[in-house]
């Protein structure tokens, strides 16, 4: 039995339980997983078990639980500062935990909307203007930081991956299920954390669930 374990939510619709699972991964630390089957009666009960909040994620370690997605971060970088987990140097480590936060309690609409679906894959349509503008903000927010702080050592936001990449992984996939293009340095971004291995693994494991449907469900026959 490992020392941490993380209980998530299903891998195709739990944004909030995809990005702590990015950053555990990241650190390299073997790990335990639970996965609570989303919106079914039975839901809150089983989630209660693990977590005090009620929701997913949570992270158990040596007796300690942790809980929400941005939390779980901090005390993994606190565990393994030598992971880069956040940028070393001040200015970017800032900037770093500022988008962070924004994408933790900001994009409403595009949440609302476009729910993460990873099995889906829908034709271009209409975006609400709403919509529009949370995606014109996170196009800005990606190409900035790729501009200013990820030109050299790799692909992300700020060069290696870091939290922040993990936060923004979930509005990677929408882009994918709604066909939704970034084009620059947005776009060649995207791409880029579209491939991170880890992210490939929660991807194909997401297509792999057999859990039931949650009942909310509503979506055309799923592809891809």
């Amino acid at each position: 039995m490992a020392d941490f374990t993380i209980v998530i939510g299903n891998k195709n619709y739990s944004s909030w339980s995809l990005r702590p699972w990015l950053v555990l991964k990241q650190t390299g630390a073997a790990f335990d997983e639970v996965v609570v089957p989303l919106d079914m009666p039975d839901t809150a009960q089983n989630i209660l078990r693990h977590s005090p909040s009620g929701r997913v994620p949570a992270l158990k370690h040596n007796g300690i639980t942790v809980w929400d997605s941005l939390a779980i971060a901090e005390y993994l970088h606190e565990l393994f500062p030598d992971r880069g987990l956040w940028p070393t140097e001040r200015a970017a480590r800032a900037h770093a935990r500022s988008i962070s936060a924004e994408m933790h309690s900001g994009f409403s609409a595009l949440r609302t909307h476009h729910p993460m679906r990873i099995r889906t894959i829908e034709a271009p349509r209409d975006l609400r203007p709403d919509v529009e503008q949370d995606l014109k903000r996170i196009n800005t927010i990606w190409t900035d930081c790729r501009r200013t702080f990820g030109k050299t050592g790799g692909p992300f936001l700020f060069g290696g991956f870091t939290i922040a990449d993990a936060m923004f992984a979930p509005v990677v996939t929408r882009l994918r299920s709604y066909s939704i293009g970034f084009t620059g340095p947005a776009g060649e971004y995207a791409d880029a954390l579209w491939d991170h291995p880890h992210l490939r693994e929660w991807v194909a494991a997401a297509k792999a669930e057999t859990y039931a449907a949650p009942i909310h469900e509503k979506w055309p026959p799923i592809a891809g």
